[in-house]
């Protein structure tokens, strides 16, 4: 399927440093931007999301109708329980997305997840109404690094057919350190982390598996779950022979980076 006459010849794509699922209720200098993001963009045919948590054993992209929103946490207000984030499906985007990145096998997932935190609380603020359809494409924990990273260029494609593809996670997650009296600092491991992932997006995308040999590297992604969505837009920058720019930087809690970039 091509882009309509109305959208631009290739789609911006954005990597979102998500944090918290607080996030979604609370309006910052983070949301702001996320806002200004959604604001400033073509509005696009559909949206893919490549979400740090919709991490399994297997390559799927969600094919229902109408997909359902996930609470997937515990321990947080009512408030946010109660949040939906009520955006069609597209069963179609599922199809187009396996037959796109062939030979790799994609199953279609019709009923068993959705919309996750990672996606609704990022799009409540940058599509607040809910109608562009929404498609998640889980991140398939067997695969190694470097299949990801192609994987996200093998994306580049839908670009150009009016999708926005967007990986939301944290390139610095380490949930064992947080330290609440640290809302608005980074750690200094933390920080000089996320300042050479910063210096590859904007600099060599196609490098960004040098952060593996890091020396902060285990300490910022003691999980690979939320790494792995900037690989996905790392391969985007890469396919496109460009670099990435910083949409907005920062920490919370001293061990999770906020930064987040785009791609014209």
């Amino acid at each position: 399927m091509t882009g309509s006459a109305d959208l631009p010849a290739v789609m911006p794509a954005a990597f979102i440093g998500h944090g918290s699922p607080m996030n979604a209720l609370e309006r910052n200098r983070f949301t702001a931007a996320w806002t200004e993001f959604g604001r400033s963009v073509p509005r696009p045919r559909a949206i893919v999301v490549i979400s740090a948590h919709w991490y399994i054993n297997a390559t799927a992209v969600t094919a229902m109708a109408q997909p359902r929103t996930i609470h997937d946490f515990y321990g947080f207000p009512q408030e946010l329980f109660d949040v939906q984030y009520p955006a069609p499906g597209l069963p179609e985007l599922a199809d187009e997305i396996a037959e796109t990145v062939k030979p790799t096998w994609v199953g279609a997932d019709r009923d068993s997840w959705g919309i996750d935190h990672g996606t609704w609380s990022v799009l409540v603020h940058a599509f607040p109404d809910a109608t562009i359809p929404v498609v998640q494409l889980s991140i398939n924990a067997e695969k190694p690094l470097e299949e990801h990273v192609a994987l996200g260029a093998q994306l580049a494609e839908l670009r150009s057919r009016g999708v926005l593809v967007v990986g939301s996670g944290n390139i610095v997650h380490n949930l064992r350190v947080m330290n609440p009296r640290l809302p608005d600092g980074g750690f200094d491991w933390a920080t000089r982390f996320d300042d050479a992932a910063a210096d590859l997006l904007t600099g060599e995308p196609d490098q960004i598996l040098r952060l593996r040999d890091h020396p902060d590297f285990a300490a910022a992604a003691p999980t690979p779950d939320h790494f792995i969505p900037m690989l996905y837009f790392a391969g985007l920058c890469s396919a496109a022979d460009t670099t990435a720019s910083v949409l907005i930087d920062g920490y919370t809690y001293g061990s999770l980076s906020m930064t987040s970039y785009t791609l014209a």
